[in-house]
C-alpha cells in the first residue's frame, strides 16, 4: 500500500488552523485543508504493514475504525491520484465520512503502525479531503432501490445512527420515516456539535440524497408527547429506536438552584439555532458575553462549550475536571493499538481556557439570586477530599458538561415498557439489535450510552441489517 519507503521517506503533515485570533471572531470552520499534492504523499506514508490495525477489530470493534474503513487502500488510491475510486472504496463502509472527517477522535491514527513511533498516517484529513472532493466533483448520488419491498420501518431520532439506518434500509427497499423531535434533523450533530467544528450544510446535502432515495422525515414531531410510541407499532412493521442519551449528569450541590447554572446542552443549541435562524426555544437565553464562565467537564462537551463562550465574547472561561490530569505520553507497548489516555490539548482549549485537574465543586455561592462564584476543593485519585484546599472561582455563568447517564425514560421508552441495562440504556445486543418489545429494535446512543459520531453510523449500519433481516428473512446489506 501506498509507496513502499513512504514512511520513511516524507514527514507527517496534517491539516492546520486559522490563528486563534481570527478564528473566534466567527462560526464557521476554520480547518485549513491540505493540498492535493500534500495529501498524495500523506497517502503514501501508508505503509504495506501486514495487520491494518487501523481497519478496526471486526468481531468486537476495539481497536482502529468502529465502522471498518478500508482505509489501506483508499492512502494507496489517493497517493496514485484516482481519487473516484478511493471515494466508492470509502463509501462502502461509512454513510457519512464528512462528519467523521471533521469530528471524530481518529481512533484509526491512533491504533496505526506508524503511531508506534508517534507519527502514524494522517487519515482522518485523507478521509475529508476524499469525500469533500466527491461532493464537488458531483460523485455522491442517491442510489435508489430497483424495487421496494412494502414494508414499513419507523425510525426514531435522526441523529448519525437514526441517518445511517435510515439510509440503509431504504436502499434495501423499504419504506422508512424518520422521525425527530427537532425542526430540523441532524440530532446531537445539528444541535450539539458547534458549526465551527461541522457545518450544518453537510447534513442538509445528505437529508436531500436520502429523500432522493426514498426516506421519509417526520421532524417536528416528539414520539412519546406528539404521537405514540404504540401508535407507530401499529403502523409500522418495524420500529428502531436511535435517539440520544440526553439524561444529563447533574451536580447536586448547595446553590445549584441559582439563575446563571446550565447544562451544557440548554447552552450548545441556542448558539446553533442562531447561525441557523432558529427560534431559540426553552430555556430563556443563554450567553456568555463579557462573563466570566467555569466549565464542569473535561470532555468534548465541555471544550464545545469554551469555543462557544470565546466566540460569545466571555471575559474568561475556566475548565474544570474531576479526574487526574493524564499523562503526556502513554504507555506505547502496553496499550497500543487500542485508544490510549493521554494528555490531550482541543482547539478549543488553546484558544485560552484555564484548565485544572482532581477538582471537586462543593457549593455555588450567589448574589441576588445569581451564581457568582463556585467553591471547589482539591482531591486525590481516589477522590478522596484535601482538606485545607478549598478555593474560590468567581463566576457568572456555569456549564455543566459532566455527560451523560442515560436516555430520557419519560415518554416513548417508558410507554413501550423496553426492557433496560444496568445504565438504563435501552437493552439490545450486537448481534440482531433487538429490543424486549416485538418489532422494536434500538441502536446508537440510545443503546450504548453516549459515544463518538462513528460508532453511531457503525450502529446504525449494523441495526439495518439486522431490521432487513427480520423483515425479509435474509439481508444483502453489509454490517
Amino acid at each position: 500500500m501506498g509507496k513502499i519507503t513512504g514512511f520513511l521517506e516524507i514527514p507527517s503533515k496534517d491539516r492546520e488552523y486559522e490563528p486563534v485570533a481570527e478564528r473566534v471572531q466567527h462560526y464557521q470552520e476554520f480547518v485549513v485543508p491540505v493540498p492535493e499534492a500534500e495529501l498524495r504523499k500523506q497517502g503514501a506514508r501508508c505503509m504495506d504493514c501486514g495487520i491494518p490495525f487501523c481497519h478496526g477489530d471486526k468481531s468486537q470493534g476495539t481497536q482502529g475504525c468502529p465502522v471498518n474503513n478500508i482505509i489501506p487502500d483508499w492512502n494507496d488510491l489517493v497517493y496514485r491520484g484516482r481519487w473516484r475510486e478511493a471515494f466508492t472504496v470509502l463509501d462502502s463502509t461509512n454513510n457519512f465520512p464528512e462528519f467523521t472527517g471533521r469530528i471524530c477522535p481518529a481512533p484509526c491514527e491512533e491504533s496505526c503502525t506508524l503511531n508506534i513511533d508517534n507519527d502514524p498516517v494522517t487519515i482522518k484529513s485523507i478521509e475529508c479531503a476524499i469525500i469533500d472532493r466527491a461532493w464537488a466533483e458531483g460523485w455522491v448520488k442517491p442510489k435508489v432501490p430497483e424495487r421496494r419491498t412494502g414494508k414499513t420501518v419507523a425510525v426514531i431520532g435522526s441523529g448519525p445512527a437514526g441517518m445511517a439506518c435510515s439510509q440503509q434500509l431504504a436502499r434495501a427497499g423499504h419504506s422508512v420515516t424518520l422521525f425527530e423531535k427537532n425542526a430540523k434533523a441532524g440530532g446531537l450533530l445539528r444541535y450539539g456539535i458547534p458549526d465551527f467544528k461541522m457545518e450544518k450544510g453537510g447534513i442538509d446535502r445528505r437529508v436531500g440524497q436520502m429523500q432522493a432515495e426514498g426516506v421519509t422525515f417526520r421532524t417536528n414531531t416528539h414520539v412519546g408527547k406528539d404521537i405514540t410510541a404504540k401508535e407507530l407499532l401499529a403502523k409500522f412493521d418495524a420500529v428502531v429506536l436511535s435517539g440520544g442519551a440526553e439524561n444529563a449528569r447533574d451536580l447536586k450541590v448547595p446553590g445549584r438552584e441559582l439563575d446563571g447554572i446550565h447544562f451544557a446542552m440548554e447552552f450548545l443549541p441556542q448558539q446553533n439555532r442562531r447561525v441557523s435562524n432558529e427560534p431559540l426555544g426553552k430555556p430563556r437565553e443563554i450567553l456568555a458575553t463579557a462573563k466570566r464562565v467555569v466549565v464542569i467537564g473535561g470532555g468534548d462537551t465541555g471544550s464545545d462549550c469554551i469555543g462557544t463562550s470565546f466566540r460569545q465574547g466571555a471575559t474568561s472561561v475556566t475548565q474544570l475536571e474531576i479526574m487526574p490530569r493524564a499523562p503526556d505520553h502513554e504507555n506505547k507497548p502496553l496499550v497500543w493499538p487500542d485508544w490510549p489516555l493521554k494528555f490531550r490539548t482541543s482547539s478549543s482549549q488553546e484558544e485560552g481556557a484555564a484548565r485544572d485537574w482532581s477538582i471537586a465543586t462543593v457549593r455555588f455561592d450567589g448574589k441576588d439570586g445569581h451564581v457568582a462564584a463556585l467553591r471547589a476543593q482539591r482531591i486525590t485519585p481516589k477522590m478522596e477530599p484535601i482538606a485545607g484546599t478549598e478555593f474560590d472561582i468567581p463566576a457568572d455563568l456555569v456549564l455543566l458538561a459532566m455527560g451523560f447517564v442515560s436516555p430520557v425514560h419519560a415518554g416513548m421508552i417508558d410507554e413501550l415498557g423496553v426492557a433496560k441495562d444496568g445504565r438504563g440504556n435501552v437493552q439490545a445486543n450486537t448481534q440482531d439489535y433487538k429490543a424486549s418489545q416485538s418489532k422494536v429494535f434500538a441502536a446508537g446512543d440510545m443503546r450504548r450510552g453516549q459515544s463518538l459520531v462513528v460508532w453511531a453510523i457503525r450502529e446504525g449500519r449494523q441495526c439495518a441489517r439486522a431490521v432487513d433481516e427480520f423483515l425479509m428473512g435474509r439481508s444483502d446489506l453489509p454490517r
